[in-house]
C-alpha cells in the first residue's frame, strides 16, 4: 500500500498542491473534448450537422483544447518562474480561438451550420477554454478581471456583424461573460495558490538556514569572546617571557606559569561554550516547538510544566522536544500537536502527539529517533515512538526521577 500512496505521500505540500492544480488543468482538456467536441455528433433532429462538418468542429475542439492544455502547463511553469511567460503559444491559441469561431459564426450566418447550439456551443466554449488558459499568462488580478468582459463584448461584435440577430449575439455575450468569467476566477485563484504555497514553502526553508546561521553567528561570537582576550593576554606574555628567558632573567619562569594558567582556563572555558551549545533547555525548547509549529500552520498545545528537573533531564528532555518538532515539520501533514510533561511512578514521562501519521509507513526506527534513545539511556531512561490511537503519531520518553517536586 504505501508504494501505491508513495509518489503522493513523499511529496511536500506545495509538491501535491501544484500536481493537483496541474492536473485539473489536465482534466479541463477532457472535459473540453467530452463537453463541445462531441456536440456536433449529437445533433439529429431537424437541423441535423453533416457526418464531414461534425468532424471538422470536433478536430477544431481537440487541437484547441491540447494547445489550451500546453499553454496552461507552461503558464503555470511561468507562474514559479521555471521558464519564461509563453507569449508564443499565447498568441497561437488566440489566432486558433479568433478564426474557429469566426468560421462558425459565418457557417452560422450562411446558412450551412443551421443548428444554433452546435454554433453557440462551439464558440462559447472555445472562447471560454481560451480565458482559462489567458490568464495564467497575466500577473496582475485587475487585468483578469476585463480578460471575460472584453472577450464577450468582442465575440457579440463578431456574430451582430456577421448579420445575425442581435438576440443571438446578445446571448453569445452573456454566455461567455458568465462561463469565461466563473472559468477566469477559478483558474487565476489556483495559480495564485499554487504560487503562494511555494513561495510559503521556500520561505519556510529559508527560515530554517536563517536559524542555523544564525545559531553559527551565536556560536562563533561567543568563542570569540571567550578566546580573544586570552590569546591576546597569552601572546603578550609569551614575548615578555621570552624577552626575560634572553636577558636570563627568573621572572620568565614566572611569566610561562602564567601562560600556562591563562591557557588553562581557555580550555575550561572553551568547554563550557561548547557545552551550553550542545545542551538543550527545556523550557527554551518547548516555547521554541510552539513557535515554529504555529508559523508552519500547526495547531501546538502544551502544558504547563510543573515538574522540577535537574539541568541533565532537562537536557536531555530538550532534546526529545527539538527532534520531535523537527519529525513533525518534515513528515506527514499535521494539524495539531500536543506535548505534556508530568510525573509518573518516580519518573518524568514527555508525551508528544501530532495526527500527521501517514498509513503504511514505517516509523519509529529514523537515525534521529535513534540519537535520542542513545541520550536517554545515559540517564536509565526510554523511548517509544509509534501510532496511537486515534490515527495519531506518539512520542513517549520516560526519564526516572528520584527527587521531583512540584514547581511552586
Amino acid at each position: 500500500m504505501s508504494r501505491l500512496t508513495g509518489w503522493w505521500s513523499g511529496r511536500s505540500t506545495a509538491a501535491k498542491v501544484e500536481l493537483y492544480t496541474r492536473w485539473s488543468f489536465h482534466f479541463f482538456t477532457v472535459i473540453e473534448i467530452g463537453a463541445i467536441g462531441l456536440v456536433p455528433f449529437s445533433r439529429a433532429g431537424d437541423n441535423p450537422v453533416g457526418a464531414p462538418l461534425a468532424v471538422a468542429l470536433s478536430l477544431l475542439v481537440c487541437a484547441h483544447a491540447v494547445l489550451t492544455a500546453v499553454l496552461s502547463s507552461r503558464a503555470l511553469d511561468w507562474a514559479l518562474d521555471r521558464r519564461d511567460r509563453p507569449v508564443r503559444l499565447a498568441t497561437a491559441l488566440i489566432a486558433l480561438t479568433a478564426a474557429g469561431s469566426l468560421i462558425v459564426i459565418a457557417l452560422r450566418a450562411t446558412g450551412v451550420l443551421a443548428d444554433i447550439s452546435v454554433a453557440a456551443a462551439v464558440v462559447t466554449g472555445l472562447v471560454t477554454f481560451t480565458l482559462g488558459g489567458l490568464v495564467l499568462c497575466v500577473r496582475r488580478p485587475r487585468r483578469m478581471v476585463y480578460v471575460a468582459p472584453a472577450a464577450a463584448l468582442a465575440t457579440g461584435a463578431a456574430v451582430a456583424a456577421m448579420g445575425i440577430d442581435p438576440a443571438e449575439a446578445f446571448g453569445y455575450a452573456v454566455g461567455i461573460l458568465l462561463g469565461g468569467g466563473g472559468l477566469v476566477a477559478a483558474c487565476g485563484f489556483s495559480g495564485w495558490l499554487m504560487k503562494m504555497v511555494w513561495e510559503l514553502e521556500r520561505s519556510r526553508d529559508l527560515k530554517a538556514r536563517l536559524a542555523v546561521a544564525e545559531e553559527r553567528l551565536r556560536f562563533g561570537r561567543d568563542l570569540h569572546d571567550v578566546m580573544g582576550r586570552n590569546l591576546s593576554v597569552i601572546a603578550l606574555k609569551s614575548e615578555l617571557a621570552v624577552q626575560l628567558a634572553r636577558r636570563e632573567r627568573p621572572e620568565a619562569v614566572d611569566q610561562m606559569i602564567e601562560v600556562q594558567r591563562i591557557a588553562q582556563e581557555s580550555q575550561r572555558e572553551v568547554r563550557d561554550v561548547v557545552r551550553g551549545y550542545r545542551e538543550a533547555d527545556l523550557r527554551v525548547e518547548l516555547e521554541g516547538a510552539r513557535g515554529v509549529l504555529g508559523a508552519a500552520g500547526i495547531d501546538c498545545a502544551i502544558d504547563p510544566v510543573t515538574v522540577e528537573l535537574s539541568g541533565t533531564v532537562q537536557s536531555v528532555l530538550g532534546w526529545v522536544v527539538r527532534e520531535t518538532t523537527t519529525n513533525v515539520l518534515r513528515h506527514g501533514d499535521a494539524k495539531r500537536c500536543a506535548i505534556s510533561l508530568k510525573e509518573k511512578d518516580g519518573s518524568v514521562l514527555l508525551t508528544v502527539r501530532n495526527d500527521g501519521v501517514r498509513e503504511g509507513a514505517a516509523m519509529g526506527h529514523g537515525s534521529g529517533l535513534a540519537g535520542l534513545r542513545e541520550r536517554l539511556a545515559a540517564v536509565d531512561g526510554t523511548l517509544e515512538a509509534g501510532p496511537d490511537d486515534g490515527g495519531t503519531f506518539r512520542v513517549a520518553a520516560l526519564v526516572p526521577v528520584p527527587r521531583s517536586g512540584a514547581a511552586a
